[in-house]
């Protein structure tokens, strides 16, 4: 009869424990929880660092001649060499199609 009780005694110390891990503070649901969140930073990290290199290829090429800076200035501020001629092409407007007029609606001889 003892060691019945003793038997149950460590069940009931074995199950609490299971819960613990499972269910408890530190447990396997927060595991899993803080698991998500480093994935998560990981991946924002992965396109932080994809962003940095971009910006550092550019900075680099600033630095490193002035033809990328004078294309910069043509294309994002619209500038031009002294003595260049800048020409514009507009395009024509589309030309609206001619409505029918009185004298197009006489039957013609």
């Amino acid at each position: 009869m003892r060691r019945w009780w003793a038997y149950a005694l460590l069940l009931l110390v074995l199950v609490a424990l299971q819960a613990k891990l499972w269910w408890g503070e530190g447990g396997m649901a927060e595991v899993e929880a803080l698991q998500e969140r480093v994935d998560e930073q990981r991946r924002e990290n992965a396109r932080l660092k994809q962003r940095n290199d971009a910006l550092s290829a550019e900075v680099e090429d600033l630095k490193s001649g002035e033809a990328a800076i004078e294309e910069r200035a043509r294309s994002e501020l619209g500038m031009i060499r002294p003595g260049e001629t800048f020409y514009r092409v507009v395009e024509p407007a589309p030309v609206a199609p001619r409505e029918d007029t009185a004298d197009d609606t006489e039957p013609r001889r």
